[in-house]
């Protein structure tokens, strides 16, 4: 899958980059069906204006998390963190400065304590 999405990126002479979102610890208020209506329409008009964008809508990460170091291996994820990483996305895009814009207009960011980290993927 990973090597379709950056032939795709690359055949568009595009870079591609990983947007991890982020959000605050803690539990949040679950939204009302209606809210969650509004909110799929804001998503799915967003998803068909950057279609030629976004290679890979990604998902949601698991609760359970590992982190391995070469001397230890830790069970997560760890309650200290102020920021969870919650979920990715893959882009395509001809600079990062394009890759904010296109995240700028998700309605993801429009929720206070979210946020999404931009990375570029560099390849050979």
């Amino acid at each position: 899958m990973w090597q379709s999405i950056l032939l795709r990126s690359e055949i568009m002479k595009n870079k591609t980059y990983m947007c991890l979102l982020r959000s605050e610890s803690g539990d949040c208020e679950k939204p009302s069906p209606s809210d969650m209506e509004v909110m799929f329409a804001k998503y799915q008009a967003w998803q068909d204006k950057f279609a030629d964008n976004i290679l890979d809508m990604g998902n949601k990460l698991g609760d359970i998390a590992t982190v391995v170091r070469h001397d230890e291996v830790k069970d997560g994820p760890f309650i200290e963190l102020k920021e969870i990483i919650g979920g990715y996305m893959m882009l395509s895009a001809a600079s990062l400065d394009e890759a904010v814009s296109v995240i700028k207009e998700s309605p993801m960011v429009a929720s206070a304590g979210t946020s999404i980290e931009i990375r570029e993927i560099c390849t050979p």
